[in-house]
């Protein structure tokens, strides 16, 4: 489905589980992502009997991907998204660039957030990964796609995962030279407002709301101090380490990751 908002920006969303449901889940997307990406996570969503809102931040695979994107552009999207739908109290998850949204979001609209998941994110800069993601732009005009991805993940994946999804992950390498050049435009966009926008640390104190905080052991992407930095800002939050998870949590250990949010939100529905 397409929504557009107020600056005449189309979203592609998503609903699935109870769409009838008063209890509504909004999974937000990491940065190379589209709603696809929560295979995982939706079913155990769905056995919750809850409504998913799945979405493509604007310049996403499936969304408009137009220039001066922002993290307060996206909240604003969000926003009116929730707004649309009549969804007036919502649990944010996010996983990366989603889950700097969904604390960017609590912190500032603050609205009918009942409670935050925040994966393998951060809320402050450093030298390293700063550096990393200027070196994605270089890579996002390099004319093979497939060399974008290789080159990508292995700043994202643990080293066991790297193993054991070889073949996968080759596969997926060869999507890529097929991806029409806008998803790397859009990519672009995108590591410009997290650079240019990553500074939330001083504002998470403001969220108020109960929070979960999750980083892959083996994340050198943001490492699992980005995250104790993160819990320990955000007053009475949960703060869980999954053994021999890289930066993408939500693939490489979904039945971890299943039992651990599954478990968060059953105490906050």
């Amino acid at each position: 489905m397409i929504f557009e908002t107020s600056d005449q920006t189309r979203l592609f969303y998503e609903l699935k589980g109870n769409v009838s449901s008063s209890v509504t889940v909004a999974l937000l997307n990491g940065v190379m992502a589209s709603t696809s990406s929560w295979g995982y996570l939706v079913p155990m969503l769905e056995r919750l009997n809850v409504r998913i809102l799945l979405h493509d931040f604007a310049g996403q695979l499936l969304s408009d991907k137009p220039n001066n994107l922002s993290f307060e552009r996206h909240c604003q999207h969000l926003k009116e998204l929730l707004h649309h739908l009549d969804i007036q109290q919502v649990h944010l998850v996010g996983t990366s660039y989603g889950g700097e949204i969904a604390m960017q979001y609590a912190a500032t609209i603050k609205e009918g957030v009942q409670s935050i998941t925040i994966i393998d994110s951060a809320s402050e800069l450093d030298d390293d990964l700063r550096q990393k993601v200027a070196r994605w732009a270089e890579l996002a005009d390099h004319p093979d796609g497939s060399y974008f991805f290789t080159e990508m993940m292995k700043d994202i994946y643990g080293d066991r995962y790297l193993h054991d999804q070889k073949a996968g992950l080759a596969e997926r390498a060869r999507l890529f030279q097929s991806m029409d050049r806008s998803y790397f435009e859009g990519q672009k966009q995108l590591y410009a407002a997290f650079l240019r926008d990553l500074h939330l640390t001083d504002s998470l104190s403001n969220i108020q709301c109960p929070a979960l905080v999750i980083c892959g052991e083996e994340d050198t992407l943001k490492p699992v101090h980005f995250s104790k930095l993160i819990a320990d800002r955000i007053a009475g939050s949960e703060f869980v380490v999954v053994p021999g998870s890289g930066h993408v949590a939500i693939f490489e250990k979904p039945d971890e990751l299943n039992s651990i949010i599954g478990g968060f939100l059953l105490k906050h529905l």
